[in-house]
């Protein structure tokens, strides 16, 4: 089963590794522990909507470009998890439901 807060977490790390962030930078720009937003980051911990706040603005992005890739990806891992589990989806299938996200993040 694939968490949410896995999810917001992938999409921290990514925002902040695109940026060339440290963990150190964007938790004190964020006014969080470096601790608490690497357990973010790795999907142990929970973090409220004023923490996800902060943090998207530390790394100069909304915080709806967070939750909605958030979601897009749980999206398609549920997707993936149940289409492998019923073998319904082919290959080519699979290429084209996944082409979708990559080519939002091409554009």
């Amino acid at each position: 089963m694939v968490l949410l807060r896995q999810q917001i977490g992938d999409v921290l790390r990514d925002f902040r590794m695109r940026r060339g962030d440290t963990l150190r930078k964007v938790a004190g720009s964020a006014s969080v522990a470096p601790g608490y937003l690497s357990e973010l980051e790795r999907g142990q911990k929970e973090a409220s909507s004023e923490v996800l706040a902060s943090i998207a603005d530390a790394l100069e992005v909304n915080l709806s470009e967070v939750i909605n890739e958030a979601g897009q990806r749980l999206a398609l891992s549920e997707a993936l998890t149940v289409s492998f589990d019923e073998s319904v989806m082919s290959v080519t299938d699979f290429k084209e439901f996944s082409g979708r996200f990559v080519e939002r993040e091409l554009v």
